[in-house]
């Protein structure tokens, strides 16, 4: 089978051909159809990623595929089912613990390879009304985007969430939040982006290179309240605009910190004192979620028929060229390898 694994630094990933593996007792042997880009895969190649990754790993957390063979104790899944892995595979509910720190294509072998085996309880099943391609794109950003609308104070309909840019994370929180009922206002500096984000349903775009205080605008937009949720990607440069843009008991979801992945870590977090004076904003962490989580969110994937934005998909022989492509195009959406051809 054909199969990629992360190179010697300075070679990024590179392909080998391995046999097919043969699942163990509670193992699924998954046939890949299609995999997701996300930020945490170029943070790992440039060796910037928190986690240390194993050498020589398989990369990529987010895959959907085919369950085509399983262990004799396996009782979650049959052959046939279609199936993603989970971006915390050990991680099932509740409190994130030290031993329970595994990450596909990082510490464990991810889904860059035809054929993937996972132990049973590391998988989720995908929403019918999905492609391959799309259930690709829910284990890392829209189970991001997910927690950071559900995981806090309640959101309510009628309330506002602010996205910030129009990167994985940014869009899925857009669609979860016009599904919730609520207002949605959105930040880009591309004409051709505010239309697209207007077609998802943002209610108000906002250029940031046009309007500078960008987060006077939205108090603007909001009769002077705030956005009850911040949806930070972007920082840490924009964090005093987003405190300020938040409403008083406001919600600000941070979701950076590691800088640009082919250089310098991220700068300090710094929110000048009138700033953070000027409001009882709430700042709240969150790592992506556990299975409990995603099987929640398939929920309402599924009732809402939503289906996530791609931008351009790479045959499985370019992904060098689609972990290049999705460095440096600021794509619309995410990135999928066709693994299988499809």
């Amino acid at each position: 089978m054909h199969t990629y694994r992360l190179g010697k630094p300075g070679e990024g990933i590179t392909a080998h051909e391995a046999e097919r593996p043969v699942p163990k007792a509670t193992e699924i042997l998954v046939r890949v159809h299609a995999v997701s880009l996300n930020r945490r895969d170029l943070l790992i190649l440039h060796q910037r990623y928190p986690l240390p990754s194993t050498p020589g790993v398989i990369p990529v957390s987010d895959g959907a595929g085919e369950v085509v063979a399983v262990g004799d104790q396996v009782t979650r899944f049959a052959v046939g089912d279609r199936v993603v892995g989970g971006y915390w595979p050990r991680w099932h509910d509740g409190r994130l613990r030290p031993e329970l720190v595994d990450q596909l294509g990082c510490t464990l072998d991810g889904m860059l390879t035809e054929y993937a085996v996972l132990d049973q309880q590391w998988a989720v099943g995908v929403p019918d009304h999905l492609t391959f391609a799309e259930a690709a794109t829910l284990p890392c950003a829209a189970l991001t985007a997910w927690n950071s609308l559900v995981g806090g104070e309640p959101l309510l309909p009628g309330q506002t969430v602010l996205t910030l840019g129009t990167g994985g994370v940014a869009l899925f929180a857009l669609q979860f939040a016009k599904a919730m009922g609520c207002r949605v206002v959105s930040t880009t500096s591309s004409p051709a982006k505010a239309a697209r984000l207007r077609d998802l349903g943002a209610d108000h775009v906002i250029d940031y290179t046009a309007t500078p205080s960008w987060w006077q605008e939205v108090r603007s937009l909001t009769g002077g309240l705030g956005a009850d949720i911040v949806v930070e990607t972007n920082g840490p440069a924009t964090i005093e605009q987003s405190v300020r843009a938040a409403a008083f008991y406001g919600q600000i979801v941070l979701l950076w910190g590691t800088g640009d992945p082919a250089g310098t870590p991220g700068s300090t977090i710094s929110i000048p004192g009138a700033a953070f004076r000027s409001s009882l904003v709430t700042l709240r962490r969150l790592y992506v979620g556990h299975r409990a989580d995603h099987e929640a969110m398939n929920q309402a994937v599924t009732a809402n028929r939503l289906r996530p934005v791609i931008d351009r998909t790479f045959a499985l022989a370019d992904a060098r060229e689609a972990y290049a492509y999705y460095a440096e195009e600021n794509p619309f959406g995410k990135v999928i390898i066709d693994v299988a051809g499809d």
